[in-house]
């Protein structure tokens, strides 16, 4: 990995080792912009929520944000009041450290649920934190926010806006406990341009809605999801507004960073062995489209039919079938890349060969056609080993 590929202007990073996991893994995380950047921000609609994320959603009305801290191996979630001063000494700690307004400062944990926040072990690691950061400090952060993760999830891309060229980076953590809204995960984006807060709202909120908000690994949501962007406005770009002309390309870049953070966490998907990319098209609403995509994404038997290189488009038709939409039958199709396995309500004799070869791959796209309208929806998913049960029978509250 080339660290340079992980620079932002205006923003630097760092992760060390506060004790809080065992073995001297990393697992305090910063992010640092030099100056006040503009922050949109998307949370778990879980009821329980964590404390960081409370205090999260209340800082995040203002628009504005410095830095971000993040521990990891422990959530920090019910916890009761205890846990959300908690949070707030962990914002408190970094707020001094960087002596800026603690206002400025989001907060995230992530690990087990129900533990006390060993505050004081993070306290003493913020000097050491602090005084780390750096601009090639990005994949640091990464490493100290990850907990069942096999591997880091990043992506950068630039482009020209205007007459200035425009950086934008990501890091994310996740890979069991997926599903909207969102998903066990933490994601932060790191941008040096300008835009606006309400196109910067906008933007972020319809790329969450076709990345984390379109992914499944085992249908389960988490307490502490939160996803953040930071805009410093460094380039010095035309400022972005809704309607500039300059929207679109910062769309596209900030999309393609998204999906290539959510892919990776399915990916990662604690033991996923594959990766699915299922679009179900031909709905009359992406309501219903997006209904049966999860039907099928979610469902037990269709992620172990994958796993086990088994096309068993039975499996897939049932789950689609079973959500009370009424789906014509008979025009209903099944295609698995180019080879269509079900139409006219039953099975064709598809070249067993070709869907053996098909099985194998790594991602698998599968298109389901429902022939009823023009709406779709597009989902990525993970099948279901034997690794996942044998990493969540053992990770504990």
């Amino acid at each position: 990995m080339n660290v340079d590929e992980y620079i932002v202007p205006g923003f630097l990073a760092n992760g060390i080792s506060a004790g809080i996991k065992e073995q001297g893994r990393k697992d305090l995380a910063l992010i640092f912009s030099e100056v006040p950047a503009r922050t949109a921000g998307v949370f778990t609609t879980n009821c329980f929520k964590a404390a960081p994320v409370l205090v999260d959603m209340e800082r995040i009305s203002s628009g504005m944000a410095q830095a971000i801290v993040t521990n990891s191996g422990n959530a920090n979630a019910a916890t009761g009041a205890k846990g959300y001063q908690d949070a707030l000494a962990m914002s408190r700690a970094a707020a001094m450290g960087l002596n800026i307004s603690e206002e400025l400062v989001m907060v995230a944990s992530t690990g087990v649920i129900g533990h006390p926040l060993p505050v004081e072990r993070i306290e003493k690691g913020m000097g050491p934190l602090v005084g780390g950061l750096r601009r090639e400090g990005i994949p640091d952060a990464e490493a100290a926010m990850m907990t069942t993760d096999r591997f880091p999830k990043m992506s950068c891309r630039k482009a020209r806006i205007g007459s200035r060229d425009v950086t934008l980076c990501g890091i994310a953590k996740g890979a069991g406990m997926i599903q909207p809204n969102m998903a066990t995960m933490l994601a932060y984006l790191m941008t040096d341009a300008d835009i606006d807060s309400a196109a910067l709202r906008t933007v972020f909120s319809e790329g969450i809605a076709q990345s984390f908000n379109a992914i499944s690994v085992d249908g389960c949501m988490s307490t502490n999801d939160t996803a953040l962007i930071l805009a410093n406005g460094r380039a010095g770009n035309r400022q972005i507004r809704r309607r500039s002309r300059e929207y679109a390309p910062f769309r596209e870049m900030l999309f393609a960073v998204l999906d290539d953070l959510c892919r990776g966490m399915v990916r990662d998907g604690e033991g996923a062995t594959k990766l699915i990319e299922l679009v179900v098209d031909g709905a009359r609403t992406e309501g219903e489209a997006r209904r049966v995509a999860y039907a099928v994404a979610n469902s037990n038997l269709v992620k172990t039919a994958f796993y086990g290189g088994d096309p068993n488009w039975g499996r897939i038709i049932s789950a689609a079938g079973s959500i009370g939409i009424p789906l014509p039958v008979n025009a209903v199709r099944l295609v698995f890349e180019e080879v269509c396995l079900f139409e006219a309500g039953q099975g064709t004799a598809f070249p067993a060969d070709r869907v053996a070869a098909i099985m194998a791959q790594e991602t698998i796209r599968v298109r389901l056609e429902l022939g009823m309208g023009n709406k779709g929806f597009r989902i990525y998913a993970s099948d279901l080993p034997f690794e996942y049960v044998k990493i969540n029978a053992h990770y504990h509250t």
